[in-house]
């Protein structure tokens, strides 16, 4: 049965993927020790990318749509930009998937020896990169929560207030 249920999950996916077709967005800036993940808001994503101030202190905004190959794509990324060291979560989570709570659950709680995420209540918090890695990740970057449901506005502003003046070597 449940094998019965991966398979349609993954039918489902595909036909998501290819019906509705979701740009994977990001953009790089000139830092090198702070990203920004806005979850699953565009119009965020668009505000960050507008200033000019935050992108040159930040190394990239992106997107964070899903619990599994979005995460391992973020891992893959860190490992790759060793100046990296703090990682700002915002907007608004992904619904359904819950790629935000996931990467959070991660960051805290690690994962388990079949690289299923602790903790996560995404529905498919299962990832591909190895342990050994996870652990490097949650040593090396810190992850600051700034989560918010209504009035992006204000929160946009919150969240860049904090990135102006977060430590930068």
């Amino acid at each position: 049965m449940k094998e019965f249920k991966k398979a349609v999950a993954d039918v489902v996916g595909e036909l998501c993927r290819i019906l509705l077709p979701i740009k994977d967005e990001y953009y790089l800036g000139a830092g090198k020790e702070i990203a920004i993940c806005t979850l699953s808001s565009l119009n965020l994503l668009t505000q960050i990318s507008e200033d000019q101030y935050l992108m040159e202190k930040i190394a990239m905004v992106g997107r964070l749509l899903s619990e599994n190959k979005g995460i391992d794509a973020i891992i893959k990324y860190s490992a790759r930009n060793h100046y990296l060291k703090h990682i700002v979560v915002c907007g608004v989570d992904t619904r359904g998937h819950l790629a935000g709570h996931a990467l959070l659950s991660l960051y805290r709680n690690g994962i388990d020896f079949q690289g299923r995420i602790l903790n996560s209540k995404s529905p498919r918090p299962q990832i591909t990169i190895s342990r050994t890695e996870v652990e490097n990740f949650r040593k090396r970057v810190h992850i600051y929560e700034q989560y918010f449901y209504v009035n992006s506005n204000l929160k946009y502003r919150q969240m860049s207030y904090q990135v102006r003046w977060m430590p930068v070597t």
